[in-house]
């Protein structure tokens, strides 16, 4: 908006202000400037204040020497007398500004006529002693103290009584009530401050009572001469007032200190955070220790959840909507909370945002009963493909074993040759002591309940892999496969045994059963270690998957890639489960009928 526009809206504006430099010269001011505080002359720009309005009070003008060294905002309503003697309440409101870019700094002010309104006061306290609001006067002169009947019956006092400033303050209750009358007594006698406060009297009969008592004083040559003022009974209002409260204290306890709710405000303007105690106390921060900025909030919050919570604020602001958001926040201990928040967005008449007010909460303990409940899940979920894991791993691994003795056997009634015999003979025992430890390792699976990471072991890999090619060595020599086994001895991993005896035999037993017919089944097994882990390479130059067919079903349950009678789409499925169960990983590479090789990654024992 442009110099010339933004000086006509000033000039229009329904608030008699005024714009004024540091030395207190007028920059600018509305009409109503002029008009309300019947100045009559119109060009007073670069003019003083002070000559501008001559009868301002001493007290204004401190106001306005603060203002301007603190840039801060004050309010004063003032009584000031016009040169043609008429009494004019102003209401001043007086806000120190400061252009850094062109290095100035002044005051806007604005002086709001309120006389009407305190003449309706003044009415309202005529009415008030028409309506038996009792009254008062102590006459300084004389020393003596008149009371009106009513305010002599709200004492309790025989209508004859005769009363004087120190009978009448003892009345008070002792303690702060009495403190606090004759501290704005003494106010009002030295300065000529009037008073309106809320106190417990006494009666002559013994009664506690509460009663409103406002006082005014009269000056003569700067000398306090007469009190006076009004005395109403406000004893049955001030105690249901006194009983909401306690109510309310108590509703407020239950809604916020039980459940740890706090009230925050932000003024978006001036980037400052307003909070209610509970949330310091939810924040974990003490009162002196937070800056009441939108920085110092940011600065609690989880380094990772910063950036999300401030983009959360600035679309809601944007979208003007009603957000919730939860983070994480770090005590000063350390300790990590979580905490959800609800805010929702005032607006100024021309749509900028002016302020967010919101409710906020700890949800720590709902976050870790939804953790025990998820771990619970995880763990019952985990029993479940544990049983079904040991369900598979059974049927395949005893098949596998028992076509092995099976055909060895076959091998050994068929077989003329002594030599050959003998050699069966230790084929047979080689596989009845694998068979044992097979059943072993089964044993071991019953008792992974929970997390099979658990059950892990140090493994010698390489021993793993031979031990298994032992297993199958009648299918290796039927099916005349070349196996080469490149992986050196020192190399360890931690993994489940029964599992890692699966997954070695249903690689080896795919690749034989999957070989292919124009050549040699040539199976090369390796592995290497990478940092913490092992990286695993299993090889076969058999018939080979089409990936890009079958490349997102490979490891589904029940899936095949092959005509052959024996495939079931169990294997893989089996040996993926089982290799992440481990925190392993496996991937998978193969050309048709070129064949196929597999990746699994598993944890290096260090």
């Amino acid at each position: 908006m442009g110099t010339r526009s933004f000086n006509f809206l000033f000039k229009e504006s329904i608030y008699p202000m005024a714009v004024v430099d540091h030395q207190m010269r007028f920059l600018n001011h509305s009409k109503l400037w002029l008009k309300d505080l019947d100045i009559a002359d119109p060009d007073i720009i670069g003019k003083s204040f002070y000559d501008v309005v001559p009868n301002v009070t001493q007290e204004i003008k401190e106001m306005h020497e603060f203002c301007l060294q603190h840039r801060t905002k004050l309010n004063k309503v003032q009584k000031i007398i016009q040169p043609d003697g008429r009494p004019q309440w102003l209401n001043w409101q007086i806000k120190g500004w400061n252009n850094k870019e062109h290095n100035q700094s002044g005051l806007l002010i604005v002086a709001e006529d309120i006389t009407m309104e305190k003449k309706n006061e003044e009415l309202l306290l005529n009415v008030q002693n028409v309506a038996n609001i009792g009254g008062w006067e102590f006459d300084f002169i004389t020393n003596k103290a008149y009371l009106s009947d009513t305010t002599k019956k709200i004492h309790e006092l025989p209508l004859d009584y005769e009363m004087n400033l120190d009978k009448g303050l003892d009345f008070y209750k002792e303690g702060e009530h009495r403190r606090r009358i004759t501290e704005v007594v003494n106010k009002a006698i030295t300065n000529g401050t009037p008073w309106d406060i809320e106190t417990i009297i006494i009666t002559a009969n013994g009664h506690e009572r509460w009663v409103r008592s406002i006082g005014k004083c009269e000056i003569v040559n700067n000398k306090c001469i007469r009190i006076f003022g009004t005395f109403q009974d406000i004893d049955e209002k001030k105690k249901i007032e006194i009983h909401n409260k306690e109510i309310s204290e108590r509703l407020t306890m239950a809604t916020t200190d039980a459940a740890r709710i706090g009230i925050w405000e932000y003024d978006i303007p001036n980037e400052t955070v307003s909070w209610d105690d509970n949330l310091y106390r939810i924040y974990g921060v003490g009162k002196n220790d937070f800056d009441q900025t939108i920085d110092a909030w940011e600065a609690i919050i989880h380094p990772e959840d910063k950036t999300r919570c401030h983009d959360e604020i600035v679309m809601a602001i944007a979208e003007d909507r009603k957000c919730t958001i939860e983070f994480r926040i770090k005590w000063p201990n350390d300790e990590l909370r979580y905490i959800r928040s609800e805010f929702t967005i005032s607006r100024y008449q021309d749509g900028k945002p002016t302020r967010m007010i919101g409710a906020t909460w700890d949800i720590t303990e709902t976050k870790t009963t939804e953790r025990k409940l998820k771990n619970l899940l995880e763990v019952t979920n985990g029993q479940n493909e544990s049983l079904l894991n040991f369900a598979h791993i059974v049927s395949h691994n005893l098949r596998s074993h028992s076509s092995n003795l099976s055909m060895l056997t076959s091998f050994l009634n068929t077989e003329e040759n002594e030599q050959e015999k003998k050699s069966l003979i230790k084929m047979l025992t080689d596989a009845s002591i694998s068979l044992n430890e097979t059943v072993t390792h089964l044993s071991e699976v019953v008792h992974v309940k929970t997390n099979s990471v658990e059950k892990m072991k140090k493994i010698k890999l390489r021993q793993a892999v031979t031990d298994v090619e032992k297993n199958i060595s009648a299918l290796l020599k039927e099916k005349e496969a070349v196996c080469n086994i490149d992986i050196d001895d020192s190399l360890f991993i931690q993994a489940v045994p029964a599992y890692l005896d699966s997954i070695f035999l249903n690689l080896f037993t795919n690749s034989l059963k999957y070989c292919s017919p124009k050549r040699t089944p040539i199976i090369n097994v390796a592995a290497k270690q990478n940092n913490n882990k092992v990286i695993i390479t299993f090889s076969d130059n058999g018939q080979g998957i089409d990936l890009d067919k079958h490349g997102n079903k490979i490891f589904g349950m029940y899936k095949t890639f092959h005509r052959h009678k024996d495939s079931k789409g169990i294997g893989l499925f089996i040996t993926k489960n089982q290799i992440e169960a481990m925190k392993g990983s496996i991937e998978v590479e193969s050309i048709v009928d070129k064949g196929t090789t597999f990746k699994l990654m598993l944890r290096r024992n260090i």
